[in-house]
């Protein structure tokens, strides 16, 4: 029960952070899509992963390795200082190559990814949004690591609470030219937020790093980082050429719906499982080759991340339609079957992830690598094939098939390797919300509007029923917990708490 308090405590805490990034990202995508329209949100999402992509390949995976790092070495201060100053040094020098690079293929890249050199000098200064994306990173992978949650929270909120009003500012003024301010003016801001945070963190001594020093701190810290950073340059490079896929045969509003679902999807679920990641990585890390304590612990949060998920993946799906018109404007409407099919794959998503952290903990880098690799040309490959004959609800099929064969692989190695077993509680909460889902999609798909009815009543008792499980995981201490479970009790449904 010490493992469940301590997960659904970190997940409240950045929880909160990430509900108001996301409150600001949908208020962000309701004025944009007023503003510019489904060309002008493909366009900022061309733009968004061409930043990722390009940070991704400079950053080498540092600022995941970095954490990891100075979470082991957080009682030597000598140590400490050498990893802060070198995550900063390489951040900015990978950064500044980075932005030449980008800046010098300026005119390749929009030719590539938009058919044409319009926007030549706005994909120029994405290199330059990279930089500073890159040296915000190496602040907050200091403040993530020395465990400054709350800090690295009001870091992110400023930074996209500025981003925003920097951007719609300049979109007012300039029209589609002026969406490259809310790149540029988020990574700015978090870096001098991010400063003023980690500038109060206590310092060793040590004078400055030789160069032997520099290479034999930042040496172990990419091998590691490249893991993580082949993995994610993966997707971002997956997204960037299904957007291409997209927009080439079907035109930059085609463009903008995909990038309207996906960005309520990747949103909803990035900010649960970002989450839960800040206590649960560590944790594995501790005990995954004591298969019996892993066992428990991915167990532990499957059944969180389900019970917590689960109800709003139920009541997207049944208010798709409704939700597209009323985030973006009712041009996306049609967008809505799209996003049905990626909501019922990110039932699988919630139910995999656990699994994916316990082959990092393990340092199992290649079977993990090609299982993320895998997803990914599964998924280009579906889209590819796909989009001729379905059109763009290709992208939502292909989401759903490629999360199932990713679940059922990632199950299938981490059973061998592990001794993993399913609790029934898992299991049960995986069929149920799957069964559901499924289901629903259905019935919304035929009848909206009944669709939009049971979605509500499923998604409020799949809620009573996850407020439950939480309650027992964390136990009744406290005013709040202590009130649920008497009420619970009134209903003789009392809470037994687990041991």
């Amino acid at each position: 029960m010490n493992t469940s308090r301590g997960l659904i405590k970190s997940m409240i805490l950045i929880g909160s952070a990430q509900v108001i990034n996301i409150m600001i990202s949908l208020g962000r995508m309701k004025v944009l899509a007023v503003l510019v329209g489904p060309a002008g949100i493909g366009l900022l999402g061309i733009y968004n992963s061409l930043q990722s992509t390009a940070g991704s390949l400079a950053g080498l995976g540092l600022a995941n390795s970095g954490v990891r790092e100075l979470a082991s070495n957080k009682g030597d201060e000598s140590a400490l200082s050498r990893v802060r100053d070198v995550l900063l040094a390489s951040h900015l020098i990978q950064g500044t190559i980075a932005m030449i690079l980008v800046w010098s293929f300026r005119t390749t890249l929009s030719q590539w990814l938009m058919g044409d050199t319009t926007h030549a000098t706005e994909v120029g200064l994405v290199g330059v949004a990279v930089l500073f994306a890159m040296i915000a990173s190496s602040q907050t992978a200091l403040l993530q690591g020395m465990r400054r949650i709350a800090d690295l929270s009001r870091v992110t909120v400023i930074g996209a609470l500025c981003g925003t009003l920097v951007g719609l500012i300049g979109v007012w003024l300039q029209g589609t030219a002026g969406l490259i301010w809310f790149l540029l003016a988020q990574p700015v801001t978090a870096v001098f937020v991010a400063l003023y945070f980690t500038r109060k963190l206590p310092r060793s001594a040590t004078g400055r790093l030789s160069l032997r020093e520099t290479w034999n701190t930042w040496r172990p810290m990419a091998a590691l980082g490249v893991v993580f950073m082949v993995a994610g340059l993966a997707s971002t490079v997956t997204l960037l050429v299904v957007r291409a896929l997209i927009v080439r045969d079907l035109g930059l509003d085609a463009g903008g719906l995909f990038s309207a679902t996906w960005g309520i999807t990747m949103t909803y679920v990035g900010f649960l499982l970002t989450a839960m990641s800040a206590d649960y990585y560590p944790r594995l890390a501790e005990v995954v080759h004591d298969h019996p304590q892993a066992t428990r612990l991915i167990n532990d949060q499957a059944q969180l991340g389900l019970a917590l998920g689960g109800p709003p993946l139920l009541l997207l799906i049944g208010l798709a339609p409704w939700l597209m018109t009323l985030l973006y404007s009712s041009a996306f409407a049609e967008a809505a079957p799209i996003l049905q099919w990626q909501t019922v794959g990110n039932v699988c998503k919630l139910a995999s992830w656990p699994l994916s952290f316990a082959l990092v903990a393990a340092a199992r880098s290649r079977i993990y690598l090609f299982i993320e690799l895998s997803w990914n040309s599964v998924f280009i490959a579906l889209i590819w094939a796909g989009l001729s004959g379905m059109g763009l609800e290709i992208a939502g099929v292909a989401f759903l098939i490629c999360y199932m064969i990713y679940f059922c692989l990632l199950n299938i190695i981490v059973t061998r390797l592990h001794d993993f077993r399913w609790e029934p509680l898992s299991l049960l909460l995986l069929a149920g919300h799957g069964g559901l889902s499924f289901a629903l999609l259905v019935l919304a798909s035929a009848q909206p509007v009944p669709g939009a009815v049971a979605s509500i009543v499923l998604a409020a008792a799949s809620a009573l029923m996850g407020l439950r499980i939480v309650l027992a995981k964390m136990g009744t201490d406290g005013r709040l917990p202590s009130k649920l479970a008497a009420l619970f009790a009134t209903f003789h449904w009392p809470i037994r708490e687990a041991k």
